[in-house]
């Protein structure tokens, strides 16, 4: 079956190469604007009162004393087990929930099933297709059932149907799809012999045999969501980092001399390219800071309005 492994490393290469771009991208843009909100996870001992080194006097004097540590559990509650939506939308978390642990399961089927077909080409023997049953079992349930429940929610609930667009609905559906041939494919291959020796032809680049009907579909959709994703607003988790470390977390203190104020006078020296009563598109943003003219202009259309 060359056109399934065909369509598998065309969705792994794209998948990669979109990523790779988006990250760079995300990567090069201009200074974000930071919320400067706390308590922020990596302040080492005012992170549980929300305080920050700005208590301390003098701090600009100071080294700062920050934890790495703080920052990996918070993002590791959050990946892993949807921090914000348990704490701030409880009825949502039970739905996305589930959606998110299958995903995470899945991948860690793929990982078991690659690892084993790994282990084989090298001769090594040890069989891990047993262990990636359990999972698969468990992560496709739990897929399914998160899968449904948030596109049933989107139809039920009244607010969220307004905003939700055709594209939702695919993505869902699409998923869903890939999740309800997993099953059908797993009752194909029970021991998962087939996928294992898939994983083998993939990885030695030489030619698999004959899949069951199932497993052959399941993977040919399989591969075509992995490299759709990254083109959707389903790769938010490539923004997610750059959205917790330079704009919710970011507060790297703007001292003289130092490279973020060599990055702030540079994006200063942009110029601005909207425009609107109080801002002129032919001003740099230093030059708009200073401008009082627009502000003065803005002033005498309130002023006129009122008096009408």
């Amino acid at each position: 079956m060359i056109w399934v492994q065909a369509i598998a490393y065309f969705g792994v290469a794209v998948f990669f190469l979109v990523v790779s771009v988006k990250f760079l991208k995300y990567l090069s843009m201009p200074l974000h604007l930071r919320w400067e909100l706390y308590p922020v996870p990596h302040e080492k001992y005012r992170a549980k009162y929300g305080g920050s080194y700005y208590e301390e006097t003098e701090w600009w004097k100071k080294p700062r004393e920050t934890s790495f540590a703080g920052e990996l559990k918070e993002m590791l509650l959050e990946m892993l087990f949807i921090k914000r939506a348990f704490e701030y939308n409880r009825r949502l978390w039970f739905l996305t929930f589930p959606f998110h642990a299958g995903i995470y399961l899945m991948l860690l089927w793929f990982a078991l099933i690659f690892a084993s077909a790994a282990f084989e080409v090298l001769g090594v023997g040890l069989d891990l297709t047993n262990a990636a049953s359990i999972v698969f079992g468990i992560g496709v349930t739990l897929l399914i059932f998160g899968t449904t429940a948030l596109l049933l929610n989107r139809v039920i609930d009244r607010k969220l149907r307004t905003y939700s667009s055709p594209l939702d609905y695919f993505n869902l559906l699409f998923i869903l799809a890939v999740a309800v041939t997993g099953l059908l494919a797993m009752r194909a291959d029970m021991e998962f012999q087939h996928a294992k020796a898939f994983a083998v032809s993939l990885i030695t680049f030489t030619p698999t045999g004959e899949l069951p009907a199932a497993v052959a579909l399941h993977t040919a959709l399989l591969s075509l969501l992995v490299a759709y994703i990254p083109n959707t607003k389903m790769s938010h988790f490539i923004a997610k980092y750059f959205t917790y470390h330079q704009v919710l977390w970011e507060d790297t203190p703007n001292l003289v001399n130092s490279p973020l104020r060599e990055r702030i006078a540079l994006h200063l020296g942009y110029k601005v390219k909207w425009s609107a009563p109080h801002v002129r598109a032919d001003l740099t943003w230093a030059e708009e800071a200073k401008a009082i003219e627009p502000v003065l202009e803005v002033r005498a259309l309130a002023e006129r309005r009122k008096r009408r």
